[in-house]
C-alpha cells in the first residue's frame, strides 16, 4: 500500500478523497458482467420464466453481490495488488480509498444485495448468493489464494454458481442443466486462469502468491491446462447431448473446445518460454471467447423460444 500522506502540520493523515469511479473500479466491472450473463443463462433455463420485473431484481442482486465480493477481495488483498503491476493502480494500493471504506462499501451490499433477492425471489436463491460471497471472499480470498497452488481449482466454485443461483432465483430449485453449467464454468476457470498466471508469473512471484506456474513451473502447468481443456471440451457440448440446447449450440461448443484443445496442446508442446507466453496469451483471450461464445448461443436460443411463446 502506498505512503500515508499528511496535511500542512506534518501529523495528521490525510483522508483521501474518492471518486465515483474508484468505489465502481472495487466492484470489478468486467467480472460483475461475465457474472450477470451467466446468472441471466441459469435464468432463462426456467421452464416458466419470472416475471420481467422480477428477473431484474434478481439479475442486480446477483450483480451487486458480485460486486460486493469484489470490493471485499480488494480489501484484504490491497498488500498483494500494490506488489503487482497489472493491480497496483486500484483504489486502495494507490491511496485513493482508505481499506476501511471499502470494507464497509463491500459489507453493507453483501447483505443488501442478499435480502433484496430473497424478498424479490425466494431465500433458496438469497442463501446461494450468501455461499457463494462467503466461499470467494472467506475460502478462496482471505485462505486458499495465499495458501495453495490450487487456490483456482478449488476458489472457482465461487464464480461458476452464478447459473445456480440464476435458475434458483427462478424456479426455488436446482436441476441439471444449471449444475452443467456449474460444470462448464469450473473446469473452464483453472486453465484460463493459470494462462493468466504464466503471463504475470513474475507479478505473482513478487507478491508472494502460490500461483501453479511459480510454484510448480511451467511445464507442470502447461500438462494440467491440457489435461483440463481436453476435460473441459466434451462438457462444453454437455447441454445439446443433454437437450437443454440446439444443435447449432453442439456445433459450436465443438468448434470452440476442438480450437481450445488445439491452442493447449500447442501450449504444451512448445519449447521455447518466449513461444509458451504467446500461446498462453492466445490460450487467455480465446478462452474468454470460448465461454462467452457457448452462454451467448444459448441465452439467444432461449430468448427466441421465449418469444415464440408470445
Amino acid at each position: 500500500m502506498s505512503d500515508v500522506s499528511y496535511l500542512d502540520d506534518g501529523q495528521t493523515p490525510r483522508i483521501p478523497i474518492a471518486a465515483p469511479s474508484d468505489y465502481i473500479s472495487l466492484l470489478k466491472p468486467r467480472v460483475m458482467s461475465l457474472v450477470v450473463f451467466t446468472a441471466l443463462t441459469g435464468l432463462l433455463l426456467a421452464p416458466v420464466p419470472p416475471h420481467p420485473l422480477i428477473a431484474c431484481v434478481a439479475l442486480l442482486s446477483i450483480a451487486v453481490g458480485a460486486g460486493a465480493s469484489g470490493a471485499l477481495n480488494m480489501w484484504y488483498d490491497a498488500d498483494i495488488d500494490a506488489k503487482m503491476t497489472r493491480t497496483s493502480k486500484r483504489p486502495i494500493p494507490a491511496g485513493r480509498l482508505d481499506p476501511e471504506s471499502a470494507l464497509a462499501f463491500g459489507m453493507v451490499l453483501s447483505m443488501l444485495s442478499v435480502f433484496v433477492l430473497g424478498f424479490a425471489t425466494n431465500w433458496l436463491a438469497a442463501a446461494l448468493l450468501a455461499f457463494t460471497i462467503f466461499f470467494y471472499v472467506a475460502v478462496y480470498t482471505m485462505w486458499l489464494k495465499r495458501w495453495t497452488p490450487l487456490n483456482i481449482v478449488i476458489g472457482g466454485a465461487a464464480g461458476a454458481l452464478p447459473p445456480i443461483v440464476g435458475y434458483a432465483a427462478a424456479t426455488g430449485e436446482i436441476n441439471l442443466a444449471s449444475v452443467v453449467l456449474f460444470a462448464i464454468i469450473f473446469i473452464w476457470t483453472p486453465p484460463h486462469f493459470w494462462a493468466l498466471a504464466i503471463l504475470k508469473i513474475e507479478d505473482y512471484g513478487r507478491a508472494g502468491v502460490p500461483m501453479l506456474p511459480n510454484v510448480a513451473g511451467l511445464d507442470r502447468t502447461r500438462l494440467e491446462i491440457l489435461v483440463y481443456t481436453l476435460l473441459l471440451a466434451p462438457l462444453g457440448v454437455a447441454p445439446w447431448l443433454l437437450g437443454f440446447a440446439s444443435p447449432v449450440y453442439g456445433l459450436v461448443a465443438m468448434a470452440g473446445g476442438a480450437m481450445l484443445v488445439n491452442i493447449a496442446a500447442k501450449m504444451f508442446s512448445a519449447r521455447d518460454e518466449a513461444d509458451i507466453r504467446r500461446a498462453a496469451g492466445r490460450m487467455f483471450a480465446f478462452s474468454i471467447l470460448y465461454l462467452f461464445g457457448l452462454f451467448l448461443v444459448l441465452v439467444l436460443e432461449r430468448a427466441l423460444h421465449l418469444l415464440a411463446l408470445i
